[in-house]
C-alpha cells in the first residue's frame, strides 16, 4: 500500500494537474496538520483515495476561500483527531495540536489536555486490539514527540505523552509534521520502541505493508 503524508505547506506540483501522474498510485492520504482546507480537498479530488488528517495549531476552524465563501471543513476529507478507524486491514488514529505556547491558541493543548485526548482514544484502541489483535497501525500528529525530530523553542517541543502513548500501544507509524526541515542534516526518521517515527514536512510517500511492517 502507497500512503501520501502531507504536512504544513502547500507543495506546487502536489496542488498541480501533474498529481494525477506523480502519485496516481496512492492507496491513502494522511494529512498531518497546518494545511489549508483547499488543499486538502484538491487533493482528495484528484487522487479519489481516502483522506485522514488532523489539524495543526496554525488551522483555524472558518477558514476564508478566494471567492469569497467561508468554510469550516474540508468535504471529503476525515478529521481524524482524537477518533480511531480501520482503512481496510489498517489501523488508523488520531491527535492534532501543538503545544500550548500562548494562552488563547486553538488547537494547542498542555502535557496534562494531550495525555486527557490521548486517553479518550483508549477505548476504541481497547476494541481494536480484542478484534484484531493489535492497538493501531498508524498514529497521525502534528506535533512529533517529546526529543524526536522537536525543537528548543517553546512553539515547537515535542510531546512526552506522545513517547508513553508509542510505549503503550506500539503503532507501526507516528506520522507528523510542526518541524520544518530545511538542512539535509536534520533526522526525519527515529525508531523508537516498535514505532517508526518520520517527518513528513511538507509530504512524503511511505511504502506500508498492511500485514506486514512498513518499509
Amino acid at each position: 500500500m502507497k500512503i501520501l503524508a502531507l504536512s504544513d505547506e502547500v507543495v506546487d506540483h502536489i496542488y498541480s494537474p501533474q498529481i494525477k501522474v506523480n502519485y496516481a498510485d496512492v492507496d491513502l492520504v494522511l494529512g498531518c496538520g497546518d494545511l489549508p482546507f483547499f488543499y486538502l480537498e484538491y487533493v482528495v479530488t484528484m487522487l479519489n483515495a481516502p483522506l485522514y488528517f488532523v489539524p495543526g495549531n496554525h488551522d483555524r476552524a472558518a477558514q476564508y476561500m478566494s471567492d469569497g465563501r467561508i468554510i469550516h471543513h474540508a468535504e471529503g476529507c476525515i478529521s481524524a483527531d482524537r477518533r480511531a478507524f480501520r482503512f481496510g486491514d489498517i489501523l488508523i488514529a488520531g491527535l492534532g495540536g501543538s503545544v500550548r505556547y500562548r494562552p488563547d491558541g486553538e488547537h494547542m493543548y498542555t502535557e496534562t489536555e494531550m495525555a486527557a485526548r490521548a486517553a479518550s482514544l483508549v477505548p476504541q484502541l481497547v476494541i481494536n486490539r480484542i478484534r484484531r489483535g493489535r492497538y493501531l497501525d498508524i498514529l497521525i500528529a502534528h506535533s512529533p514527540p517529546r526529543d524526536i525530530h522537536d525543537g528548543q523553542d517553546a512553539a515547537h517541543t515535542g510531546f512526552q505523552t506522545f513517547r508513553q502513548f508509542m510505549s503503550a500501544f506500539r503503532p507501526r507509524l507516528l506520522l507528523h509534521g510542526h518541524a520544518h526541515v530545511y538542512r539535509r542534516d536534520l533526522a526525519t526518521e527515529t525508531l523508537f520502541a516498535a514505532t517508526r517515527v518520520i517527518n513528513v514536512y511538507p509530504y512524503r510517500v511511505i511504502e506500508f505493508e498492511p500485514s506486514g511492517h512498513a518499509h
